[in-house]
């Protein structure tokens, strides 16, 4: 009897996996619709960005915002002082000088507006169209971006502005990029002068 059980279930089971291969096999080709060719007023349409709105994107895409616009101290953007660069009122006279054996070189402050490391301090400038900003022509912020001069005629453009990688974008994003800088609210703010390295 149990020899007989054991056979049923045996046929039971192959029936039901034929089944299934058998199921799995077959292919159920159903219509496909070819799509409509869509009419000349359904056409799609290229947007094109307005420079000022390309340019907000890029520089917020870009990071822009991580130095060249001071900290709130929960350490969030102070978008009251948006890409005004480092506060004219933190006053720092001397780089970052690390103990001996340390294996760290750069440090910054706690806005994240002045880095110091083997080329001295950095200060991130202010990026706004007030007096005390960014005074370039669009004509020398393409320069400057491309070149790595500061101004787009002076000395290098200081770590940790990664000017290496803006050079790679094409001259209509780094003008569209200008273009919102120039609209944006002015922040009346003196950024310094680097400092140099300290002497050894």
């Amino acid at each position: 009897m149990r020899v007989f059980y054991h056979r049923i279930v045996l046929v039971l089971a192959s029936l039901s996996a034929a089944v299934v291969i058998a199921a799995c096999s077959q292919s159920v080709e159903e219509p496909v619709e070819e799509p409509a060719a869509p009419a000349e007023s359904e056409a799609p349409l290229r947007t094109e960005l307005d420079p000022v709105e390309r340019g907000r994107l890029l520089i917020h895409g870009g990071g822009c915002h991580d130095c060249h616009t001071t900290k709130n101290p929960d350490g969030t953007p102070d978008m009251t002082q948006m890409l005004g660069g480092h506060p004219q009122d933190i006053i720092i006279t001397a780089p970052f000088q690390p103990r001996e054996g340390e294996p760290w070189f750069v440090a910054t402050n706690a806005t994240l507006t002045a880095w110091s490391g083997p080329w001295g301090v950095s200060f991130a400038p202010n990026l706004t169209s007030d007096p005390t900003g960014l005074n370039l022509t669009q004509r020398n912020f393409v320069i400057a971006l491309k070149t790595g001069a500061h101004l787009g005629t002076a000395r290098p453009i200081l770590p940790p502005m990664p000017w290496t990688e803006y050079r790679n974008l094409p001259d209509e994003d780094l003008e569209a990029m200008w273009s919102y800088l120039q609209s944006i609210p002015p922040i009346a703010n003196r950024v310094p002068e680097p400092l140099p390295p300290a002497a050894q």
